[in-house]
């Protein structure tokens, strides 16, 4: 028994579906659709294909023996020989790879993988758009001190602050989308990009070279295909994938560092299963592990930008394989995280909570400090001198700031000192009714999650499988 190297992002974290993109058998299984594909393409444009024939080859498409292929390509020592002799044997004919080179083969077929990915990738992400969506509007209502550089700055409310994610999330979408929208395949073009071989099969006929290749991606349900293309597809395409991929994963991604902050504080949870352990020493730990996970597969997934921009605009002449040992990893691992990650984001979406207690303890501590833009608005109102006024508030604000950290006062009287400034020349009442509308003041916010929640709808009313989906059960 061979102790196998593992592929964790596959063995672990990626679902069935993309797993079966990616293995072994997927892509056979994508050859040989791509075969049958060209075979009927070429029937339609008249290169003759005895009945039964296609019909013959798509009854044995699924029917993939690895171990079969591997002990063919040992004799042949050429892969894609190999699979052609396996898939001919099995169907009774001698009828595909016409006119074709192994790299009309592999491209195209790599290319069919990761346009079959990306599909997946954006049914799972509108999934958890429309669950984000719908935990805003939940959570529309319940006001928050909103943080700018982690520091307590507005009120805020914490459906806000997932339409704020969410926003970004539905970028990275309208991003996806744009690259499938205009995905090209390589198509038939032979060993240089000239479509030789293909117009020699049509008698040098090269408007039906040409219109095979619209055929074949018609057939393949692929969006177009390039024109002028030499031996591989340019790797800028790659790039661009890769590219759309994180930034996907760039609003789940902060949207997941910011609640591990929200939890630390105890103000928020990604939710604990029953029997789930935190920590093996501390048993009272409640880690957001998965958000750890979200923010850890968008460091893989920056990781393979990187990966793909080296191989973006490095072509040699009409094409080369230098690449290869790199898209091998870049390519598969990229749709193996982001599927992982999707499926995370799922989870936690489903199962986060928010503790209300804590949350309003905690903006009873910091909301004079939140309110000081509007206490500095109303004083100038009043005739105060905005730069003075701006001292006066800072100065007491300091001051009280100090006196809360050092247990001098537990509650927050800064409007209490504020009052007591005749710099400011506003009143204890006119500081009560300040506290009472900020309390309740947060802006635009609420109209704001409810336009987010509108473009999803949206968004789910083009996509109705994806408002069923449901994450796996992930470890």
């Amino acid at each position: 028994m061979t102790d196998a190297i593992p592929n964790v992002l596959a063995e672990r974290y990626a679902t069935p579906a993309m797993r079966a993109i990616w293995s072994g058998e997927g892509k056979v299984k994508l050859e040989r659709e791509l075969w049958i594909a060209v075979m009927k393409a070429q029937r339609d444009l008249g290169i003759p294909v005895p009945a039964g024939t296609i019909e013959d080859y798509e009854r044995v498409k699924d029917q993939v023996d690895l171990d079969s292929i591997m002990r063919r390509e040992r004799i042949t020592r050429h892969d894609v020989k190999a699979r052609i002799e396996e898939f001919c044997d099995l169907a009774g004919h001698e009828h595909i790879h016409k006119g074709m080179t192994s790299r009309d083969l592999t491209e195209n077929v790599e290319q069919l993988q990761t346009f079959r990915a990306l599909e997946l990738v954006r049914t799972k992400a509108v999934a958890a758009l429309i669950k984000l969506s719908s935990r805003a509007s939940q959570f529309r209502d319940i006001p928050l001190t909103a943080r700018t550089h982690n520091v307590a700055a507005q009120v805020t409310t914490f459906g806000k602050r997932l339409a704020m994610f969410g926003e970004e999330f539905l970028g990275g979408l309208n991003a996806l989308e744009s690259v499938i929208q205009s995905y090209p395949a390589r198509g038939l073009k032979g060993a240089v990009g000239t479509r030789l071989d293909q117009i020699s099969l049509f008698e040098g006929d090269a408007a039906k070279a040409g219109e095979l290749d619209e055929k074949v991606v018609a057939y393949l349900g692929l969006p177009l295909a390039f024109d002028a293309v030499g031996q591989v597809y340019p790797r800028s395409l790659d790039f661009r994938v890769v590219a759309a991929l994180t930034d996907l994963a760039s609003g789940p991604g902060s949207f997941a560092k910011t609640l591990r902050l929200m939890a630390g504080h105890e103000l928020a949870s990604e939710g604990f299963a029953k029997g789930q352990v935190g920590s093996s020493a501390m048993p009272h730990k409640m880690n957001s592990r998965s958000c750890e996970r979200i923010n850890g597969f968008h460091a893989i997934l920056k990781g393979h930008l990187a990966m793909a921009s080296a191989l973006a605009g490095d072509q040699w002449n009409e094409g080369d394989v230098s690449c290869s040992v790199v898209r091998r990893v870049m390519l598969p691992d990229a749709f193996l995280a982001i599927d992982g990650l999707l499926e995370t984001f799922l989870t936690v979406l489903n199962q986060m909570e928010v503790f209300e207690a804590v949350v309003l303890s905690e903006l009873e501590r910091y909301l004079p400090f939140l309110l000081t833009t509007t206490v500095l608005m109303q004083a100038v109102k009043n005739g105060a001198g905005r730069e003075a006024a701006h001292e006066a508030i800072k100065e007491h604000a300091v001051a009280t700031i100090g006196d809360l950290r050092k247990g001098t006062i537990s509650l927050n009287n800064l409007f209490e000192r504020l009052a007591a400034d005749p710099r400011l020349g506003l009143t204890s009442e006119q500081f009560t009714l300040i506290s009472e509308q900020g309390r309740a003041n947060t802006g635009a916010a609420a109209a704001q999650v409810d336009t987010f929640a509108k473009k999803v709808q949206t968004l789910a009313q083009k996509h109705p499988t994806a408002a069923t989906y449901q994450p796996g059960d992930i470890l």
